[in-house]
């Protein structure tokens, strides 16, 4: 009779959020080998009487500090390249969450730091295991999702106004947006946004409508990124 090798099941998250006007990912500074010192995606391993999603928040917790996402948080994948970790045979589920912007977090668990990170400074090779490939898949699905979902709310709060969401999309697409043209895609697109009934104070002091995240789940039409 064979033997197997040790296996064990973590999860990895892949937190972004939009903070003065740039996206950003949450990232800890693991404080025990391997990589000891390197920065890295929060997560951990998975209890063995432990339901998957259960296990992507209370490492989210433990590790930042941070409460119960109050976004949107989805499995985003699972990576089992057999030698992607070093203590053995570990296989990781990955978790993709766009949050409002939250306070900074702190660290715990085995964590020796934690820190919101503009995507823009990250560099290859940066992170720790096989965390550049987690991040760059979840870069590419949020970045998708804003084309045919409503999911951009997810980084405002709760009310927000259109200048507000059309922010997330030039920040996470990272190009400018016509404002009226996307105001009537927002605003024409059923199901996409629901007005609140009030108004805020806007630019340069005019009211500006207030929204909430709409019904949908998918856009018909997409809200489709300008061509370059």
């Amino acid at each position: 009779m064979s033997e197997y090798p040790p296996f064990a099941v973590t999860v990895d998250l892949v937190v972004l959020t939009v903070r003065a006007e740039e996206l950003h990912l949450l990232l800890v500074r693991r404080g025990i080998p391997p990589d000891l010192g390197r920065w890295a995606l929060p997560g951990g391993f998975v209890g063995i009487d432990e339901d998957l999603p259960d296990a992507a928040v209370r490492e989210l917790t433990e590790e930042t500090g941070l409460p119960e996402p109050a976004g949107h948080l989805e499995q985003l994948g699972t990576y089992g390249r057999p030698d992607r970790d070093p203590r053995g045979r570990v296989v990781t589920v990955a978790w993709l969450a766009l949050l409002p912007d939250l306070p900074t977090p702190v660290a715990g668990s085995d964590a020796a730091s934690a820190e919101w990170v503009p995507v823009t400074r990250l560099t290859p090779g940066q992170l720790a295991f096989d965390h550049d490939r987690i991040v760059a898949d979840g870069l590419e699905r949020a970045r998708a999702k804003l084309e045919y979902t409503p999911l951009a709310s997810a980084f405002c709060p709760a009310e927000f106004t259109v200048a507000q969401l059309r922010a997330v999309y030039e920040t996470v697409w990272g190009t400018r947006l016509d404002p009226r043209n996307f105001h009537r895609k927002v605003t024409g697109t059923p199901g996409f946004v629901s007005p609140v009934g009030r108004a805020t104070e806007g630019d340069r002091g005019r009211p500006a409508q207030l929204f909430r995240r709409g019904p949908a789940i998918r856009l018909h039409p997409p809200m489709l990124r300008p061509e370059p």
